[in-house]
């Protein structure tokens, strides 16, 4: 009799098992599945590693992560110090040309301040705008658009049409501990 009841605590076991495996698994084949890729974790040590090392990470979040503010930090500055996004984001359909002059005037002497003092900015190609200029082979796609009749192969050479731009140094301040990267400017609320 202890033996019967024996062999059925052991079924019965192993059923539980095999239906808590199936319930975290998801499906039987997901729990066979997860059987195969114990055995072979058991016989191949790096393979183990890597499950572990897998583990140890976490589930990964849901959706898509949440993109970086770090690159608003300059129009940031640019709003804090010349209100450049006051400006661009201001209907001035209905403003005479010489107020639009005047602010573009400020605006433009503080964003160049701005700039200067966060960035050295040099020019990709060292020629004036329509000079002629030559592109040699191998150049930098993502420094140098040619346009116009682009056939065969580089050095090509034609006119210059803007030199372009390039960030060698940033000096950006730090951002604020538990500042909203994307806030460009906080709301100003005025008490009586």
């Amino acid at each position: 009799m202890f033996l019967l009841g024996l062999a059925v605590g052991v079924v019965v076991v192993a059923i539980l098992v095999g239906v808590v495996a199936m319930a975290k698994a998801g499906s039987v084949g997901r729990a066979l599945w997860g059987l195969t890729v114990a055995g072979r974790a058991n016989a191949d040590p790096a393979l183990a590693a890597k499950i572990d090392e897998l583990l140890a990470a976490g589930p990964k979040p849901a959706g898509p992560p949440k993109p970086s503010g770090e690159p608003l930090r300059l129009l940031a500055l640019l709003q804090s110090e010349a209100r450049l996004v006051d400006f661009l984001m201001e209907d001035i359909s209905g403003a005479a040309d010489a107020q639009v002059g005047q602010a573009v005037r400020d605006i433009h002497r503080k964003a160049q301040q701005a700039l200067k003092q966060h960035l050295t900015v040099e020019t990709v190609l060292p020629a004036a705008e329509g000079e002629q200029v030559t592109v040699p082979p191998g150049f930098d796609p993502s420094a140098v658009r040619v346009v116009g009749n682009v056939t065969g192969q580089p050095p090509f050479t034609g006119e210059l049409q803007h030199p372009g731009w390039r960030v060698k140094e940033i000096r950006l301040p730090a951002q604020a501990e538990g500042q909203d990267p994307f806030v460009l400017q906080p709301a100003e609320v005025q008490l009586p």
